[in-house]
This record gives C-alpha cells, sequence and structure tokens, in this order.
C-alpha cells in the first residue's frame, strides 16, 4: 500500500474547514476556559457550603473541587469530591455545572456520606463515622498492597492516601421484597451504605513476567486488613493490522528537511506539544519507554503490511504501526471535537501520544492514566494494533479517566469499558464516512476488534454480547461481581438498541425478553443521537460510583435536555435500558401512530447478485405507502415495502432506509433504520463440519457418541444441546470425532468450537485433560491443535480456533480425546464445532 501523506495539504485542510458548519454554537462543548482563579474556586466552595444544611450535613462536611471541563456554550463543568472531616468520602462526589457568572445550573451527585456523623451519640450506637486517626502510616499500608499484588518490580512509585471507605451493601427495595431472584430488575434493589471505615486507597503500578500488573487496593487504616482490590489496567486485549485504511492522510510536521509523526493541529501541550506517535522500539512492556517521534525523510509512511515480528521499526514496514496509531488518533479526536465540540481527551485541548511497537509479540494496547497516553504492542495472536476501534475504544478510557472517573470494579468497571466500546464504534462510524461532518454517521460493524482478529471473531458483539460466551445481555444482582471487560455487555446491547433499535421476532439476535410494550421492536434514533446523549450523561452527570440503575436515570436527564421531557429520544433511552432488564418498558408511540416493526438489515452480496431490504409498519391507518433512500436520495419508483435490485461493485456501502406513510389526514409517517449494503468478491465461507451444534441428533459424529445430548449440569453455548466429556469424576476416557476433507484448492481453513471447562479439582497440577488433534483415518496422529486441563477452568464458554490449512488436500479426523483420572471430576463441554473455508 502507497501512503500519501501531507503536511498541510489543501484536500486535507478543505475537508476539516466546515466542520461546525450548521451547527449552532450551543449544541457543542465551548472552547477550553482558563483554569478557574483562587477566587472563583473559593466562591463555587462557598455556594456548595451553602446547601450543606438543606442536606443535613455539618459544618464537618466539605468540598474539594477536582477536574474543571468546558460546559455547552457559557457553562464550566466542575467536579467536586465529597469530604469528611478534610478526608476524600470514596465513591461520593458531585458534578457541577456552573455559568458565566458561577451561579450553579445543576448539581449531579453520587451522596455516600449523610450517615457520617461523628457524635458521641453515633459512636455509642456503633455507627457514624470512624476515627480518623490511623494505626499506621502510609508506608506500611504500601507494604501490604505491595505484598498482595503479583508483582516483581515498580513501573512507577507506589501511592496511599487516606480516606473515608463506605462499605457498601445492595438491599432490595420495599415493593421487591418477595420477588424471585430471577425477577429482579435493576431497579429493584439499591446500593445503601452499610459502614464507614477508614481506609488507605493504595496504587501499585508493577510488571510482572513483562507484563503490567496495576492494582488498587483498599485496606483498612486501623486493622490493616484488605477491604477490597481490583485490577486498575484499562486494556482491550487484541491487535489490529493496517490494512482495512488504505492510502490515508495524516497529519504530519517539517522540521527542516525532516518530518515527524507530530500533529501540531489537534491539541496543545502535553509530553511533545502537540499529538504525536512515538517508537518505543520494544522496550519493555514492564516499564516502556515511548521513546522518540517517528521521524522520516519523506512524508510518504508505511507498507500498509502487518509487522514482520524481529524486523526494523522504522523502516517502512515498521512506519505502518505508526501510520494506523496517528490515523486512529486523528479521528478520535475529530470524533469528538467536530461532533460534539469536545477537545482532546479531557476537553481541554491537551495533546497525547500514542507509543508503538512495545515489547515483543505482545498481545495487548493499554491507556495508561499515569501518562494520559496510549501503548500498543505488535501482536503473537493476532496482529498487530492499530485499527479504529481499538484506538478510539482506549482513548475513550482517556475520557473516562478525565471525568466521570468510572471506578473499574463491579458495575462502574462494566459501564467504564462499556464506555469505550461505545466511543470506539463511534470513532469507526464517523471515519469509515470520511471523517468530516458535525454528525455521527452510520457505518460501523458494531463489533469490536472483528478486524483486529486472525480468526475473524471479534473480541465483543454490542447486540447480543453473550456470542463470547462470557459477558451478559443484561442486568442481574451478580452482574457487578464479573470482570469490567464481561460485565459492560448489557450496557453495550443498552447503546446498540438506543441506535439501531431491536427486533420482535425471538429468534433474531436483536430480540429482548424484556421488551413488551408497543411496539414489540423499539426503534432506534441513531448513531448521532445516541452518542450525544451517552457523552453528555458520561462527562456531565456519571461519578465515579454510578452503577447501571444510576446510569439509566443519567441517561434520561441527558436526553430530556437535549431533546426534550417526553421526546422519542428520551423514551427510546427507556426502552433500551428496559431491554437489559434496567427499569420497566414503556409504549413508544401515541395511540395511532405509525411505527417500524420489521427493520431493514444489512445485506452482503456478490457482484452481480440481488440486493433486498424489506421494511414492516404497524400502526396508523392502512393501507401504508412506502419511499426508499439510498445515500439520503429518494430511489424513483422504490415503493414497496421490499426494495431490490442487482448490485455491482460500485453500490458498496450504500446506505439505505424507507420512510412509511399511512392514509390518514394528515398523514402519520414512520422512519427504518438505515442498512449498509457490502459488495464483496470473496466468496463466502464453506462449512465442513455436519451438526456442529450437536442438534440434529448424533450423526455424523463417531466415538463415544453417549456425550451428546442435553443433560442437567451443564449449559449449551447455544440452542438446547452439547457434548459433555467428563464429568465423572471417576477413571473415563472417552473421544468424539468427525471426518472431512480439505479441499486442495483451499486458501483458508480454521476450526473453532466453544469450549467450557468446570472442575472439582484445586492447584495447578493437571490431573485431567482433553486434547484436540488431527488424525488420518488409519487413526494416526498428524498434528495435536491443544491440550487442555483442570488447569484451565473458566466460567462460561471460550471460543477457541486452529489454522487447518496444513492439511488441506486431506482426507482427515478431528479429534476430542479426553482422560479423566480416578477422582474430583473436571468436565469439557463442546460446543458449536465449525470448520470453515475459503
Amino acid at each position: 500500500m502507497k501512503l500519501r501523506k501531507s503536511l498541510l495539504a489543501a484536500a486535507v485542510a478543505a475537508s476539516f474547514a466546515p466542520a461546525f458548519a450548521g451547527v449552532l454554537p450551543d449544541t457543542l462543548m465551548a472552547s477550553p476556559a482558563q483554569p478557574m482563579s483562587v477566587e472563583a474556586k473559593a466562591n463555587l466552595v462557598s455556594r456548595l457550603d451553602a446547601r450543606r444544611a438543606a442536606a443535613g450535613l455539618d459544618s464537618e462536611h466539605g468540598y474539594k473541587l477536582r477536574e474543571q471541563h468546558p460546559g455547552v456554550h457559557g457553562e464550566r463543568i466542575v467536579r467536586a469530591d465529597h469530604t469528611f472531616q478534610g478526608l476524600r468520602v470514596f465513591g461520593s462526589e458531585s458534578v457541577v455545572v456552573t455559568d458565566e457568572n458561577g451561579d450553579i445550573v445543576s448539581e449531579s451527585a453520587s451522596d455516600r456520606r449523610n450517615g457520617l456523623d461523628a457524635s458521641r451519640a453515633a459512636k455509642a450506637a456503633g455507627k457514624g463515622a470512624p476515627d480518623t486517626h490511623p494505626a499506621f502510616a502510609a508506608d506500611e499500608a504500601i507494604r501490604v498492597a505491595v505484598s498482595r499484588t503479583p508483582g516483581t518490580e515498580h513501573r512507577s512509585k507506589p501511592e496511599a492516601e487516606l480516606l473515608i471507605w463506605p462499605v457498601m451493601k445492595t438491599v432490595r427495595t420495599a415493593a421487591a421484597a418477595n420477588k424471585a431472584e430471577s425477577a429482579l430488575n435493576a431497579l429493584d434493589v439499591q446500593d445503601v451504605v452499610d459502614h464507614y471505615e477508614l481506609a488507605y486507597l493504595v496504587k501499585t503500578r508493577m510488571n510482572k513476567d513483562g507484563r503490567p500488573v496495576f492494582r488498587d487496593t483498599v485496606i483498612n487504616a486501623h486493622t490493616g486488613a484488605v477491604i477490597k482490590q481490583w485490577n486498575a489496567l484499562q486494556t482491550v486485549v487484541g491487535v489490529g493490522h493496517s490494512q482495512y485504511n488504505g492510502d490515508v492522510p495524516i497529519q504530519t510536521t517539517l522540521s527542516g528537511s525532516t518530518y515527524k509523526m507530530l500533529d501540531a493541529t489537534r491539541g496543545t501541550g502535553g509530553s511533545f506539544g502537540g499529538m504525536a506517535i512515538t517508537n518505543a522500539n520494544h522496550s519493555s512492556a514492564n516499564n516502556p519507554s515511548p521513546g522518540a517521534i517517528y521521524t522520516n525523510s519523506t512524508n510518504t509512511w508505511g507498507d500498509g503490511q502487518n509487522y514482520i515480528s524481529g524486523g526494523s521499526t522504522t523502516n517502512a514496514n515498521g512506519q505502518t504501526a505508526a501510520v494506523n496509531a496517528l490515523w486512529g488518533m486523528m479521528n478520535t479526536y475529530d470524533t469528538m471535537n467536530n461532533a460534539l465540540g469536545w477537545k482532546s481527551l479531557d476537553g481541554n485541548n491537551t495533546a497525547t501520544y500514542i507509543a508503538v511497537h512495545v515489547d515483543n509479540n505482545y498481545d495487548n494496547a493499554f491507556y495508561d492514566s499515569g501518562c494520559k497516553c496510549m501503548y500498543i504492542g505488535d501482536g503473537s495472536s493476532f496482529y498487530s494494533l492499530g485499527s479504529l476501534d481499538v484506538i478510539g475504544h482506549e482513548m475513550g478510557h482517556g475520557v473516562t479517566d478525565a471525568t466521570s472517573n468510572l471506578t473499574y470494579s463491579g458495575e462502574s468497571g462494566g459501564l467504564n469499558e462499556s464506555s469505550s466500546d461505545i466511543n470506539g464504534e463511534m470513532v469507526e462510524a464517523y471515519a469509515r464516512n470520511g471523517g468530516t461532518g458535525t454528525t455521527i454517521p452510520a457505518g460501523n460493524d458494531w463489533m469490536m476488534g472483528k478486524e483486529i482478529s486472525k480468526s475473524g471473531q471479534p473480541l465483543r458483539w454490542m447486540w447480543k454480547p453473550s456470542k463470547d460466551g462470557s459477558s451478559r445481555d443484561a442486568w442481574s444482582s451478580t452482574l457487578g461481581n464479573l470482570d469490567p471487560h464481561y460485565s459492560s455487555g448489557p450496557n453495550n446491547r443498552m447503546f446498540y438498541f438506543l441506535s439501531q433499535g431491536s427486533n420482535s421476532s425471538s429468534s433474531s439476535e436483536m430480540y429482548s425478553q424484556y421488551l413488551n410494550k408497543t411496539p414489540l421492536a423499539m426503534t432506534g434514533i441513531g448513531n448521532d443521537k445516541a452518542y450525544r446523549i451517552w457523552f453528555k450523561a458520561n462527562t456531565t452527570k456519571l461519578t465515579s460510583s454510578s452503577n447501571y440503575a444510576d446510569a439509566r436515570t443519567k441517561m434520561i436527564q441527558s436526553a430530556e435536555e437535549l431533546y426534550g421531557v417526553g421526546s422519542a429520544e428520551s423514551i427510546a433511552v427507556k426502552r433500551a435500558y428496559a431491554a437489559i432488564n434496567v427499569g420497566t418498558d414503556v409504549d413508544e408511540a401515541n395511540p395511532g401512530s405509525v411505527s417500524i416493526t420489521t427493520q431493514p438489515n444489512n445485506v452482503t452480496v456478490a457482484p452481480g447478485g440481488t440486493a433486498s431490504f424489506t421494511v414492516g409498519a404497524a400502526g396508523g391507518t392502512s393501507p401504508y405507502s412506502y419511499a426508499w433512500y439510498r445515500n439520503g436520495t429518494q430511489i424513483a419508483g422504490a415503493t414497496s415495502a421490499t426494495y431490490s435490485f442487482v448490485a455491482q461493485s460500485a453500490d458498496n456501502g450504500a446506505v439505505f432506509k424507507a420512510i412509511v406513510s399511512d392514509s390518514s389526514s394528515p398523514v402519520k409517517t414512520a422512519t427504518s433504520n438505515n442498512a449498509t449494503l457490502t459488495v464483496s468478491t470473496t466468496p463466502p465461507p464453506s462449512e465442513l463440519i455436519v451438526n456442529g451444534g450437536f442438534e440434529s441428533g448424533t450423526s455424523p459424529w463417531a466415538g463415544t457418541t453417549g456425550v451428546i445430548g442435553n443433560y442437567s449440569g451443564q449449559t449449551p453455548y447455544e440452542g438446547t444441546r452439547f457434548a459433555w466429556l467428563g464429568g465423572n469424576g471417576t477413571t473415563a476416557t472417552e473421544t468424539l470425532y468427525q471426518t472431512i476433507t480439505i479441499p486442495s484448492t483451499a486458501t483458508a481453513a480454521t476450526l473453532s468450537f466453544a469450549l467450557h471447562i468446570d472442575t472439582n479439582e484445586s492447584g495447578s497440577t493437571p490431573y485431567d485433560k482433553m486434547v484436540v488433534s488431527v488424525k488420518n483415518s488409519s487413526g494416526t496422529t498428524l498434528g495435536t491443535l491443544a491440550t487442555y486441563t483442570n488447569v484451565n477452568a473458566a466460567s462460561g464458554y471460550q471460543i477457541r480456533t486452529f489454522n487447518l490449512l496444513p492439511y488441506k488436500g486431506q482426507t482427515v479426523r478431528i479429534h476430542f480425546n479426553m482422560n479423566e483420572d480416578y477422582s474430583l471430576q473436571t468436565s469439557f463441554v463442546v460446543d458449536k464445532v465449525s470448520v470453515q473455508i475459503q
């Protein structure tokens, strides 16, 4: 790939010039404001203090201003921690919006301080405030935290903060006291303070075996006991290759006769004076050095190919990772700036940087809040990082870090991860449609990291998160116990429904059992409106301790402020959260109105194939009339519920929608979601495995076919049946195989299956195992693909993939062989076995 870059090319300048055309100033965030003066800060604290009495607080309670961001035109956003006797109350804070005169416009708070009472009566009752004098110094708290962190050396000096720690408990509301656990909705429970403890919050940033280990540890400052610990490293485990974006215009700087990957037009200050891409040059992930800014003698960079492990990081191949990073960072900046007026990660236009080529074969990317920057590895199991959605995701952590700072644990951790997934998808949509304009168009694939995966399986599916085997589709009372990457699932699904709508068919992956009002298929409001509502909530209302119920409340408030109380947008927010079991469903439209019941789906065809889009409607007065639009322009003669035509290569990427009108007077109308046409010359893969989901009995599987069925004690990955090898708790050998022939003409052959392992064994000794292998028709092993043991047990299913191309032109058996020892069961549950070839 030959990349044409320009320093300040006229074409590039022209493409960004009209960014704010037609947008009213008060709909965008204001330019970065000067930091508040001492007097202005004191004035705001005084105004907040004046509110204490109404909240039942005394003079021992206070406020400590933390962050400042620009609000919409004429307003300022300030985040203030709640304090007691000068100590921060963890998770208790206010987001305060003020006008030009310093008057408070609104205050959104997570209040966890009302039970703090230092009176003698409160202490005698065993309640109220803890003694604020610690029994030991911060150094001892750091020692305890380090002993509980699996690291071998420090990346940065540990920090310890003495604070008030509210010990929370979840209780049911009175109305839900007798509900079954399975019937609980997120609004049926609430988090309340059980009691308070004086604690140290210790932040350790360490390394182990060449990998960063970031932990936040809460330690009781009187007893030394560890109250809570969580992983503080915000990552997306995956990679991205560079071929996706073709030739892209990147913004560089000419210094003398040398070009630098420094974009001084986006962001100011920071480590390099602008947005920069640096070469970490394989410095250890233990403590990566950002290295120097990329330079080149010409303004043409990269070769568009995946990085060759062990090769130069500065030649054309090595530069490609930097090209990806700069293109992703430019588009992340422009998405938020052009559409929302939010500049850089903090809204104050502070420049950041991305360091590429971190470590060797490093399968990770992460945002570091210490430097407020991003590090990218080259990958091993995946392609090297750099896709638009991955960079948008990690930069999204920077936005959250600067604003709501959602704690990376429990439900707030899931919201934190979801916010980054949302950001990544919206950056992808914006960039895929030219990276200009003031709105977020359709065009993203709603799959995090699909392009960067060697197997083609994304890291996360926004519309059906549970497809990965670990994420949840809806809220439950145990959601907060999951890793944030998995507890993000329901909010990701909420955002998909909010933008794209749902489906009323129970067989659809876009169906929600919790939507039971009219119409059953909720109508989406599109990317632009959905993103504006989420971004406003995250930057002006959510706090570090926000959970799913609080997110719903703040999202409704944001929608009402942007689009009006009772607006279609605010109703859509209520329905989208109801769809994930957060709040109850509401009717969408007024009686008699027209609504879309069947949304047109995205279509993929080969050149010369027929592309068909269908819409369905209900309500109003029949009969209906239909008008189809392509890229916003009405299509002449397309007046039926289904629009079909023969697609050619030039039609790739075209976006279609329908407007349905009824026969009433005045006419009522409804507009469908957008549907994208993909015209691909790549033939769809062929499936070689028959009955890979075990739904059609046992044929043509051979071996111990009695393991196939629907047995209590295990659940399928999908459908109703699975193969359960092991689980006997006694000496046993079980095998399952199927014979396939891989054509000699195959250019790709991939085995994949869903695997769940649970065990009653303990420790790190492998007692029970399952071997996945390829054998010939005589049973001779041609290759062992993987060996799994009781040590690999994990909750949920994991998708496993392997390359079978070395066996093309052969008839082979795909074998699952299980051996279990004499005691303590290990179950190897297999489902959705597939071998796809190109």
